[in-house]
């Protein structure tokens, strides 16, 4: 038996890099996947096919997980196509990067609004259904930078610090439900966001990874799925760092 058979899980920004992998880790593990991106373009409806492929349920779903009702109606939509919502995996986010001194308010409020209003919003959604299946498993995707910081990226350390106390806390709400939370903080993964990253800026990073190397999106989505599914059944309120022992 797969390890996520039966389950239905959603994956919020799941039309390309570590959203995307864990998408389809999580279709070959045999759980039937509802994903959300801004817009179902032909790379969303791509993936769609390919988790089909694997021969579970899958529908994608243009949904902006920054905003509050859009939120509520996709999961309440998705509960209505799927049945039931066992796991969430809260991918959806973006970046800003600058300097404080030349940050506009625009891109502070943004990249709060997507990265940690949304953790918000989805978990919300689903909080009432787990609750009364007093089942789930809540996966909020956070950051090296999360935990120590890096210059030029203030809004995105704030919104992924911010997931990490929200998820402890969660954990801690919801734990009395069997509802787990937890969070992953990825280091430097490669996928295509940090491909348009210029050369000197990864070679940055890589001196500081102990494992001198990046990590890649599949190495994300393993401990996705040991965290969404059954085999980690008494852990919760984490923060599991994926990182090449970059932080230790």
């Amino acid at each position: 038996m797969k390890i996520l058979e039966g389950k239905v899980a959603i994956v919020t920004g799941a039309s390309r890099g570590i959203g995307k992998m864990i998408a389809i880790k999580f279709a070959q593990e045999g759980a039937n996947v509802a994903f959300s991106d801004l817009v179902m373009d032909d790379n969303a409806l791509e993936v769609e096919k390919e988790l089909k492929s694997f021969g579970v349920e899958a529908k994608g779903y243009a949904s902006d997980a920054s905003k509050f009702d859009l939120s509520q109606e996709f999961v309440d939509q998705v509960v209505k196509d799927f049945g039931r919502v066992d796991i969430l995996i809260n991918n959806a986010g973006i970046t800003r990067d600058g300097l404080l001194m030349r940050m506009s308010e625009e891109q502070w409020d943004l990249v709060l609004q997507v990265n940690l209003k949304s953790v918000f919003n989805l978990t919300k959604a689903v909080q009432k259904y787990m609750l009364k299946q007093r089942s789930g498993s809540i996966v909020n995707m956070s950051s090296v930078v999360g935990v120590r910081g890096n210059a030029g990226q203030s809004n995105y350390s704030a919104s992924k610090a911010g997931i990490i106390g929200f998820t402890k806390s969660i954990a801690q709400e919801l734990g009395s439900r069997n509802i787990r939370c937890n969070a992953i903080a990825p280091g430097f993964i490669e996928t295509e966001m940090t491909a348009s990253l210029p050369e000197a800026e990864k070679e940055g990073w890589l001196k500081n990874i102990p494992l001198k190397r990046g990590g890649s999106a599949e190495e994300v989505a393993n401990v996705a799925m040991f965290l969404g599914s059954d085999l980690s059944s008494y852990v919760s309120g984490q923060v599991v760092n994926v990182c090449g022992a970059m932080l230790t």
